[in-house]
């Protein structure tokens, strides 16, 4: 079963392979890889090979990866994904990636929000964490406006194109979101 999730303006549903041309462009967009490690894919086959990872992921249930459409539309704004780590210590890791025509339009932070609340209420999660480039100011903002609690700076650790960068390392625990 596909697993969907409603917010005020947004439906998160998890990848499907109708959804592979959408998710090919979104990869192949320079300034959606700037701060990412991914790489944009060589040809449609290796995105290809990314969706049929994800959806055997969730079969697995170690990775929930979603497409984010505005409510009521097809339009796909990007993806989110919830990376389920060792069950005994219950803590999950996200990322996401949006076409730039829907950044600073909090589509991320709304989309963010649903899957901290999927990742405590339906997965049972401890702790999830994220981690960005410190260059990446709009992703510093979505996690901070999220509740997130940057934790700390990894120096040298994320291989971009323009050189190896810091990053900021974010976690958000049940008991904070609860709150």
């Amino acid at each position: 079963m596909v697993e969907k999730i409603d917010t005020n303006r947004l439906q998160l549903h998890e990848v499907v392979p109708a959804d592979l041309v959408t998710i090919h462009k979104l990869l192949s967009i320079p300034k959606v890889d700037q701060y990412n490690t991914l790489g944009i894919p060589t040809n449609i086959e290796v995105t290809q090979v990314y969706l049929e990872e994800w959806i055997d992921n969730r079969r697995l249930k170690n990775e929930f990866v979603f497409a984010i459409k505005k409510m009521n539309e097809n339009e796909l704004l990007g993806l989110i994904s919830l990376k389920i780590g060792n069950p005994k210590y219950r803590i999950g890791m996200i990322w996401y990636k949006l076409f730039p025509d829907f950044w600073f339009r909090g589509y991320a932070t709304e989309a963010t929000k649903a899957i901290l609340e999927f990742g405590f209420e339906k997965i049972g999660l401890h702790r999830i964490e994220a981690g960005c480039a410190v260059d990446n100011i709009g992703s510093v903002k979505v996690l901070e406006k999220t509740g997130m609690v940057r934790e700390g700076l990894k120096r040298k650790v994320l291989p971009l194109k323009s050189g190896w960068s810091d990053t900021y390392e974010y976690a958000i625990l049940e008991t904070e979101w609860n709150t």
